[in-house]
């Protein structure tokens, strides 16, 4: 008889299996949002956690093939060495250097990163900013924040300043951009308040926890993109509501990337509706 999973899923034999390699991943929307995708076009797939410690990467990753997965998503802290540890990367893997999406084919396992292409269709469908010949301040240089200059840069982003603690991360941003006409700089904290930009994006964990960033001049024609989920309100979020900025948190990102990783392991365009509806009710019972 089929069994019935926490997500409501009924599991049997024939039931395909995706997840999420992560440390931890007990916070992550993702199983909220794709199990609510297959239910809404009733197909017999599951999306389960898979916490992975540091450390055991590469066991896990042979080990989808193994277990019968179709693939699954990496998130904190495996990123950048599931880029060391495949072969086979797509051009934004490759580019990025981290791996965000696997997908097991007949031929092994292959890296993609939908994070590039998910924050370009962020700003372009939900946040309408084009950032063709503008400023955008960064704050951060890890995957997330090197996924979301690439796809500024594609869009013709004039001049990206990325703030960071130690200017020597910056290097893989600008490693990142080779070949694009933007021009990318690099600020520390204390400077960034003077900064005069027409986007911010906070690609750091900052905030989570009540942190206070040092934020550049902001101005009601600001764009500020918060990629944190959780809480609902950071206080990058409160002090660009005060100024009258537009202001946007990390579920948009969260929805377009995991939307084209639903379309790479299945071949089904998801339905955005549903799984954006599953992620405002996962988050509505995340305790304050």
């Amino acid at each position: 008889m089929p069994r019935v999973s926490e997500t409501g899923a009924r599991i049997s034999g024939a039931t395909r299996a995706v997840g999420i390699i992560g440390w931890p991943v007990s916070h992550s929307l993702s199983p909220a949002i794709h199990n609510a995708a297959f239910a809404a076009l009733g197909m017999d797939w599951v999306y389960v956690p898979l916490p992975v410690p540091p450390g055991s990467l590469a066991a896990a990753l042979p080990g989808l093939a193994a277990l019968g997965f179709e693939g699954a998503n990496l998130t904190m802290p495996h990123k950048t060495e599931a880029a060391e540890l495949l072969v086979d990367l797509s051009d934004d893997a490759r580019r990025l250097q981290a791996v965000n999406t696997v997908v097991v084919g007949p031929d092994g396992p292959a890296g993609h990163n939908t994070d590039a292409p998910g924050f370009e269709r962020f700003l372009e469908r939900d946040a309408g900013f084009d950032p063709a010949g503008r400023t955008a301040l960064v704050y951060g240089a890890g995957a997330a924040a090197r996924a979301c200059a690439l796809a500024l840069a594609r869009r013709e982003l004039d001049a990206l300043i990325v703030v960071v603690r130690d200017p020597t991360k910056a290097v893989a941003v600008e490693r990142t951009l080779e070949g694009f006409r933007t021009r990318v700089g690099s600020m520390s904290f204390d400077d960034a308040r003077m900064a005069q930009v027409d986007l911010v994006v906070n690609a750091t964990p900052l905030g989570a926890k009540g942190e206070e960033l040092p934020l550049p001049h902001l101005r009601p024609d600001v764009f500020v993109v918060d990629l944190l989920y959780g809480p609902a309100s950071t206080p990058i979020q409160v002090a660009a509501r005060a100024a009258g900025s537009f202001v946007f948190g990390g579920v948009g990102l969260l929805l377009h990337q995991a939307a084209l990783s639903f379309e790479l392991w299945t071949g089904v365009a998801p339905p955005l509706p549903a799984m954006s509806a599953a992620a405002l009710a996962a988050l509505a019972e995340i305790p304050a």
